[in-house]
């Protein structure tokens, strides 16, 4: 883009040909794609416009037009378009002329082309019959058309100001509003005012009379942008009828509203435009968008519990009533707003919130399971949970029936953990639920289950016993080998009592089966026998894999709906043996504790060790796809010699010593979710002893113009307490700045960054360090990856290219986020000179993945979830010169910008291993694990693996760990 549409050379049109270019250029309100491949001759257009025929004229002049957006230059077409186009009668020439004369300069090109003001004085008296023609499009169009002049072109305004003033009293209200926007265009010129002297006055009497909807929008809106106390005055005058407008017009006074109460703070006025907002929101007719407008501005402006309420209870109606997931997750964007300011109030409405769980998205489901498990107390818990449970009831019911099924009943679950946790009086309540979950065919649901019902047993001991109980009656309808194990180690760690004890041990053996798990006499035989053995295993085990975990699950036939233990055995799955081996042996050891017969320890301790020699022989067997492993045979072994022969250290170590490992991993846990709490209720905007600033006892109202003028949004944030967190203000300075060019260039440029999620902006300083003075001043900028320009602009004229001598200019430049790919913006600016054209490239500017992430949080079940379904995987090689495994990991940290899951580890044991996650600015997730060890030359070697949905982040995390993991002089 360019400032203007000057002529340059031809070099300069080569070069804006280029893939991926942007330039700086007036603004124009029209794009047209033009393929410049074929572009169109300016002889050739000119010949069509002189000749007689309609259609090849209008062919001309688009392409005129396009080759005018994309850059070229015309300046010799206006003579011939005034001459030829301008007295046509044809609706479609007329409309392309405006368009056209839009898009020029219409001064600038008249002077170029040698046509001085006698071609302006044609336009200024074809576009004033335009405003006088019947036709009403004729009309708007024209309007239009000057609702797009500036300050350039007073003397065209200045004829056609009666015209548009006239167009005020059409009776077509399509005429008169767009009269009316016309009207406010002029009058907000520099010296508009002195045009139109009496033109707040003309709209105030318009919109006294007028009844369409959409003008009287126009002219209240012109009101309160031109004359803001005259729209106060209108709008207080009728305040009765304010509910009774049109939805536009509503929204028009709302932003009025919120200008006012910023601009003036008298208590009296402000109590007035809360109850004019209160009204509007409370009338029945209201509009969606005007309700969610009121919602706001009562809660930005008013700290009565009331219109906290009366704001809450909008959002949530919105919650309710609106079909589009967008509008959803942004009300509960808002009500999470209300809960960290105004949590008792919105305790209230937290059955209204879970009406939310109504809706099948999981981003929806999700935050408003995180807003009310923020909000229960003793009163409302009975209910959420009841409500929690209705819904994971209903889970059930559907089957696959919705997509995301699986994981709402997964959050559903790990939702009444926490009410479980919270309130331990109602952990009897739920257990019946979540055991009804153990046989559930999705393993995290499951897993998560079982998790949440040992942490229930640990930290409620009333409700051992019942749990205990369900755990083993539902041991045989579990259907993952995962959640075996979970349940297996439940039910060695808690079954205390006698009964207890014996019937984990009757449980287990059952679902085990008959011993041996082969018959003696086909284990001898030969190989081809035993594949008749295999086949005879097959025909009654049933296995299959789940699609969500990969887990083995075997259907319910005959003999074996209760022996899922002896399914899994009999596939290979051995870690599930010795997972048996241990409970068993636990079991036996609590038995000898509460057992008075020596007979019945004995004869239980001779069925387990039996059980555990059958599993070491079925390992060995050549019927199975693959023997049995070491890990799990040494296991067993130990098993075998434990039960043969018993001490009390031995007993110790099996009995207490597990238990008070998950105690204290309970207590870490609890302790960090402590320690997070603190530290975001200790965060404070603004500290005792702070020194104040004068400015902030100053109202607005008492300020002067030149004041208002000079607040800045920085100071703003200052009067309010609103400091900078994250370190010293230079440093950030410098950290966001960046140079473009070298200080012995004849043009120094540099650039402020700002990030903020999916938008970027680049504030641009451009000085001229000659003495000459620089034309037809362009800059070009190729982005390459994830970014896209919006807007490229200069701040001041956009219309300037020139550069005079030793003077800067300023240039923003809007970026948008559209993917994680690492983005580079680069480029030249080129200027002309007294001695030719002259070129300066100008440095990169980088945006690597980190720029995208942000720190998040997850459960161990969830990462593991996310590390099996994600696609794109990188490995890093550890290289660095760092030798302590902790500051390693931090220095991981802080280059990824990501959050450490795992909790560090006491002293130094020559190793370490952490899983970290991140969210981009788009909601996809970043997984990394870093496993790290200390070799014997006191290097750390290991690797980093990474892992997301997308490739952008997982290239760029490994990259920029690749480049800068060395830490010590590699970055």
């Amino acid at each position: 883009m360019l400032f203007s549409d000057n002529a340059r050379t031809s070099n300069n049109r080569k070069k804006e040909k280029k893939k991926g270019s942007a330039k700086m250029e007036r603004p124009h309100t029209l794009l047209i794609h033009y393929d410049k491949g074929t572009p169109a001759i300016a002889k050739q257009i000119v010949k069509d416009l002189q000749g007689r025929d309609g259609p090849a004229k209008v062919d001309a002049m688009k392409k005129a037009i396009m080759l005018l957006l994309n850059g070229e230059t015309l300046p010799q077409l206006l003579n011939t378009i005034v001459r030829f186009v301008l007295p046509s009668q044809d609706p479609m020439l007329q409309k392309l002329l405006l368009l056209y004369l839009e898009i020029i300069d219409i001064v600038k090109v008249d002077a170029d082309a040698g046509g001085g003001t006698m071609n302006e004085m044609y336009i200024c008296q074809h576009l004033k019959n335009n405003l006088n023609n019947s036709n009403i499009y004729t009309r708007v169009a024209t309007l239009r058309f000057i609702c797009h002049l500036n300050d350039k072109h007073l003397d065209i305004i200045r004829e056609l100001k009666s015209s548009v003033v006239g167009n005020l009293q059409h009776k077509h209200p399509y005429v008169r509003r767009n009269a009316i926007l016309a009207v406010m265009t002029i009058d907000k010129l520099p010296q508009g005012q002195l045009l139109l002297v009496d033109a707040p006055e003309t709209i105030e009497e318009v919109l006294s009379k007028e009844e369409d909807p959409s003008a009287k929008r126009s002219a209240f809106l012109m009101l309160s942008t031109c004359d803001q106390d005259r729209a106060i005055n209108y709008l207080l005058s009728h305040v009765d009828s304010v509910s009774g407008w049109g939805e536009l017009l509503q929204m028009v006074v709302l932003e009025l509203i919120r200008k006012v109460l910023v601009s003036r703070m008298d208590k009296g006025e402000k109590e007035t435009y809360i109850n004019i907002v209160k009204s509007l929101l409370n009338a029945p007719s209201t509009a969606t968008a005007v309700a969610y407008e009121c919602a706001g501005i009562l809660v930005s402006l008013s700290s009565k519990p009331t219109d906290i309420v009366a704001a809450a209870n909008t959002y949530c109606q919105l919650l309710r009533s609106q079909s589009d997931n967008n509008v959803k997750l942004i009300a509960l964007d808002r009500l999470i707003e209300l809960k960290s300011s105004h949590r008792d109030i919105m305790v209230d409405l937290t059955m209204d919130l879970l009406r939310a769980l109504n809706c099948r998205n999981t981003d929806i489901q999700k935050k408003a399971l995180q807003i009310v498990l923020e909000l229960i107390t003793e009163r409302n818990i009975n209910g959420v949970v009841l409500m929690l449970k209705n819904e994971a009831f209903k889970t059930q019911g559907h089957g696959g029936e919705f997509k995301n099924n699986g994981k709402y009943r997964q959050m559903l679950i790990q939702a009444i953990r926490i009410c479980a946790l919270k309130f331990p009086k109602v952990a009897s309540t739920v257990d019946d639920l979540l055991m009804d979950f153990s046989g559930d065919n999705n393993v995290a649901s499951a897993i998560d289950m079982l998790h949440s019902v040992r942490e229930i047993i640990e930290m409620n001991h009333e409700v051992r016993v019942s749990i205990i109980t369900r755990v083993l009656d539902n041991l045989y309808r579990i259907r993952a080998s995962r959640v075996c194990s979970c349940a297996l180690w439940t039910i060695g760690e808690y079954c205390r009592s006698l009964d207890e004890v014996e019937n984990g041990i009757a449980t287990i053996k059952h679902c085990l089966g008959e011993l041996p798990f082969l018959p003696v006499s086909e284990e001898g035989e030969d190989t081809d026998s035993s594949e008749k053995v295999q086949q005879k295993m097959n025909s009654v085990t049933v296995s299959s894999v789940l699609a969500d975990a990969s887990e083995p699950a075997f259907s319910d036939q005959g003999s074996l709906t209760w022996r899922n233990l002896r399914s899994f055995l009999l596939t290979g799955d051995f870690f599930l043996g010795a997972v048996v081996a241990s409970t068993l042996t636990k079991l036996v050891l609590r038995l000898e504790g509460v057992q008075s017969s020596k007979v019945e320890v004995n004869k239980a301790s001779t069925q387990a060790v039996l059980i555990m020699v059958s599993m070491l022989q079925l390992g060995q067997s050549p019927v199975l796809p693959h023997p049995i492993d070491n890990d799990s045979y040494d296991r067993i072994v130990v098993c075998i010699r434990l039960l043969c022969s018993t001490g009390d250290n031995v007993r110790k170590i099996w009995l207490q010593s597990c238990r008070q490992s998950f105690v204290k991993m309970l207590s870490e846990k609890q302790l960090r979710e402590s320690e997070e709490l603190d530290a975001k209720a200790q965060i404070s905007h603004a500290q005792p002893d702070d020194l104040i600033h004068f400015d902030s006892l100053k109202t607005m109202k008492g300020r002067s113009q030149l004041e208002l003028e000079d607040m800045t949004p920085d100071d703003e944030k200052l009067e309010t307490g609103e400091f900078i967190k994250d370190g010293d203000g230079v440093n950030k300075l410098n950290r966001r700045i960046h140079q473009l060019t070298g200080f012995s260039d004849p043009v120094y440029a540099e650039a402020f960054v700002t990030v903020h999620r999916h938008d970027i902006v680049l504030d641009i300083t451009i000085i001229n360090r000659t003495k000459q003075t620089l034309q037809n001043f362009v800059m070009e900028l190729i982005i390459k990856g994830g970014l896209e320009i919006v807007e490229l602009k200069p701040v001041e004229d956009p219309q300037n290219n020139t550069l005079a001598p030793e003077s800067n200019m300023e240039i923003k430049v809007k970026l948008m986020v559209v993917s994680t790919d690492t983005g580079v913006i680069c480029g030249h600016v080129v200027y002309g000179t007294s001695n030719g054209e002259k070129t300066v490239v100008l440095s990169e500017i980088c945006f690597d993945v980190g720029d995208y992430m942000s720190p998040a949080v997850c459960t161990d079940e969830a990462f593991r979830t996310l590390w099996a379904e994600l696609e794109w995987k990188r490995k890093v090689d550890v290289d660095t010169e760092i030798q302590d495994e902790k500051e390693f990991l931090d220095h991981i940290i802080k280059l990824t910008n990501m959050k450490c899951l795992t909790a560090p580890l006491d002293g130094n044991c020559g190793f370490l291993t952490a899983n970290l996650y991140a969210k981009s600015v788009f909601g996809e997730d970043a997984l990394v694990n870093v496993s790290i060890e200390k070799k014997n030359n006191g290097r750390l070697g290991g690797s980093i693996k990474i892992k997301s949905k997308s490739q952008g982040i997982a290239l760029g995390l490994s990259n920029k760990i690749s480049l800068k993991q060395k830490g010590k002089g590699g970055n």
